[in-house]
């Protein structure tokens, strides 16, 4: 009864919203991108600064990705499912904004590098559950029309809060007196005052979203539960999927036999372990398809990936080499640019200052950018227009790698940021147009699955790639980078999306 009441005051679904409806739905999302540009930017350096070696930096990292391959599928699974006094997707928003905010004030007061870690892993699953309902929020309440304008907004409100968070300690530490430099092993208080003020800055914006946007219920059970009879699930080829999970699970064995017998990294481990959970989920889902036993749980997360829309599949192909790219960005952009200067040094910590600036720079150029994206994708075509972008991203990456004088860096950030603001925007746009509507919430957990996935193999390779291939070298780490970018720039014309041109001009 309630939940009737509810739905008869919000708008049709296909009715157009305001522009200030639009932000106050986006704007959480300011916050949760000071969580991401704090980390981003300043990770490394914690880690360098508490005693890691440029080798560890990959398997430090891994925090990152792993957390989000648990957490994002199921987040969005379980928000399918919920209804309450805050709606489907809001209880989640302000659940993960309360935890990052209590775990950023206790991150760069950590003296260890296991209690950095430990720090890493709660902030990245937290903000995590934050960021995740975000897209479906958009995708449950936007008409079609407006939905790549909807989107781009989003990286207006993420672009604005990313060149907050990369340039705070470059701020506090010139405009407000603090101190940029500190003893060996201490992080220096601009750094710390930086996440403090990131904290109150996630809890206002998402407090914002919370409080004024509202949500639609679903309009039945069915769309409520999820419990859905799928012809298609029912056409499932258990043999398929055996052979399929037989050809994972081998791939998991011949890379943990080969690490083994040939002492590579551990990281590589990983890799096994990711190849032989694909492999055991298919198998298991074959089973239960020739038994007649309907998926549910986790496994209902797997069969919706193996009946992935065919948007989704190609996608996935272009996000694996794009954020591959941007995750070797953001672990060896400051280790490249400091060059020798040792980790904790003024001259280390004055280049980690300035990538900041940097990457506040390429942010502050997506977020412009999203205003014309629209545009262009209505003129050209959202995958033509994606391809696009991500070719100056690829530029601008080889900049990053080439330029020897730091202060003309904002030159291949302009590449970046062009990358940056489609990388934000027209997946997303592409995802919701292509996905059912009582199925958006686990299908933009899993499209973020195929942001970490890449990223998780890159936590596995780089730092045997920069060790042994590139002799220590993390500017090469910057080229691999650029040569990712521009494969998931070839790769992004193969996606089908007829609808593009005609929904992008809104």
């Amino acid at each position: 009864m309630q939940a009737n009441m509810a739905a008869a005051e919000l708008p049709d679904r296909h009715v157009m919203l305001s522009r200030m409806a639009l932000a106050n739905m986006c704007c959480g999302l300011l916050g949760v991108q000071i969580v991401w540009g704090l980390q981003n930017v300043n990770t490394s350096r914690i880690f360098q600064t508490l005693g890691a070696n440029i080798d560890q930096l990959p398997i430090l990292w891994i925090a990152a990705p792993i957390t989000g391959l648990l957490v994002q599928p199921v987040i969005g699974h379980l928000s399918d499912r919920t209804w309450g006094p805050l709606g489907r997707r809001r209880p989640y928003l302000l659940a993960g904004a309360l935890v990052s905010a209590v775990v950023l004030v206790l991150m760069p007061n950590v003296h260890s590098l296991w209690a950095a870690s430990v720090m890493l892993w709660l902030l990245t699953g937290a903000i995590n559950v934050a960021m995740e309902p975000f897209r479906a929020l958009v995708a449950d309440g936007v008409p079609e029309q407006q939905r790549t304008t909807a989107f781009a907004l989003q990286v207006v409100f993420i672009g604005t809060g990313a060149v907050f968070a990369s340039a705070m300690p470059w701020i506090l530490s010139h405009g407000f007196g603090l101190a940029g430099t500190a003893p060996p092993g201490v992080l220096p208080p601009s750094l710390r005052a930086a996440y403090y003020v990131g904290a109150v800055g996630l809890l206002a914006s998402v407090g914002l979203t919370v409080a004024t946007t509202r949500e639609r219920p679903p309009g039945s059970l069915e769309a409520a539960t999820g419990a859905m009879a799928r012809a298609e699930w029912a056409s499932t080829s258990s043999r398929s999927l055996m052979r399929n999970g037989a050809l994972w699970i081998s791939l998991a064995v011949a890379i943990g036999v080969a690490t083994a017998l040939k002492g590579l990294h551990r990281e590589l481990y990983l890799l096994a372990g990711i190849a032989g959970l694909l492999g055991g989920g298919q198998w298991l889902t074959a089973w239960r398809a020739r038994h007649g036993v309907r998926p549910t749980g986790l496994l209902e997360i797997i069969d919706d990936v193996l009946h992935m829309p065919d948007v989704l599949r190609r996608l996935a192909v272009v996000q694996f080499f794009t954020w591959f790219g941007l995750f070797a960005m953001w672990i060896y952009a400051v280790p490249a640019v400091a060059g020798s200067a040792p980790p904790g040094s003024a001259a280390y910590n004055a280049h980690a200052d300035w990538v900041g600036v940097m990457f506040a720079f390429y942010n502050a150029v997506a977020a412009i950018g999203a205003f014309g994206l629209p545009h262009l994708a209505a003129k050209v075509g959202r995958r033509e227009a994606h391809a696009l972008c991500l070719m100056f991203g690829a530029a601008g990456l080889l900049g990053f790698a080439l330029v020897t004088d730091a202060a003309w860096l904002w030159v291949p950030a302009l590449g970046i940021g062009c990358a940056w603001a489609s990388i934000l925007a027209v997946p997303y746009a592409m995802v919701s147009s292509a996905v059912p509507p009582t199925r958006m919430g686990v299908y933009m957990g899993i499209h973020n699955v195929l942001l970490v996935l890449p990223q998780l193999v890159a936590a596995a390779l780089l730092g045997w790639t920069v060790d042994s291939l590139f002799g220590g070298r993390p500017a090469m780490a910057l080229m691999l980078a650029a040569i990712s970018l521009a494969i998931a720039a070839a790769a992004a014309l193969t996606i089908p999306d007829k609808a593009g041109r005609r929904h992008a001009e809104r």
